[in-house]
This record gives C-alpha cells, structure tokens and sequence, in this order.
C-alpha cells in the first residue's frame, strides 16, 4: 500500500491512505481512526512516521482527537477530502493530460471522446 520508491514521504502517504479509507466508508463520522502504533504496525513503520500522518490529518481538520481516547473523524471531513482532490490532484492530472494531448495533437474533441469512453468503460 505504500510505496517507498516514492518521492512522497511516508507519513504523506498514511494521511491519503487514511483520506481513502474514509473516502470509502471504511470510516465514518465520529468514528475511530487506527492509532499511531496500529498503523506502525500495519505498514511496518516507525510510530512516530504514523503519529506524523494523523497529525497532518487533525492539522487539516479530517481527524479531532479525544484525550486518552484517540482520533476521530470530523463530521465534514469527507466533503473536505473530496473539496482537496478535485481542487489539486484531479486539477494537476488534468493539467497533465491537456499538455501530453497538445504534444500529441489531439483536439479538445478528441480528448474528450477519449474520456467519456473510459467513463463508459468503468461504469459497465
């Protein structure tokens, strides 16, 4: 699940696995999130890498922590989790694919054929 070739530092990572996992519904509002030592446990990590993530998570608002209980989910934080990827990954990908498709030539038409195809391609 994580990937140690990667620029991305490890504690990035445990905070988008964890945005993913809430994403899914895997965790809901109010719930209880893994602690630093399960996720180290997990991923096979130092516990303070964990503790690094949840702590960007709570920085951003997606986890609250209850003394001597643990981190929990905010009541909003899948809107803000899917607010956050539209705005920057979905952005920078498309980004991406404009340039890569005007290097290649393809028109606008072209590309969006190209994308509603893949959609249809998923949905079945």
């Amino acid at each position: 699940m994580l990937n140690t070739e990667s620029n991305k530092p490890i504690y990035v990572q445990i905070a988008e696995w964890l945005e993913s996992e809430i994403l899914n519904g895997n965790f809901s509002t109010n719930q209880k999130v893994y602690s630093q030592y399960q996720l180290a446990e997990m991923f096979t990590i130092n516990p303070a890498t964990a503790a690094k993530g949840l702590s960007l998570l709570v920085d951003n608002q997606i986890l609250y922590k209850k003394r001597g209980l643990g981190m929990f989910v905010f009541s909003d934080a899948k809107e803000k989790i899917l607010f956050k990827r539209k705005n920057q990954v979905l952005k920078h990908l498309i980004e991406e694919v404009v340039l890569e498709s005007q290097r290649l030539q393809v028109s606008d038409e072209e590309l969006i054929l190209m994308i509603k195809s893949e959609q249809s391609r998923r949905e079945k």
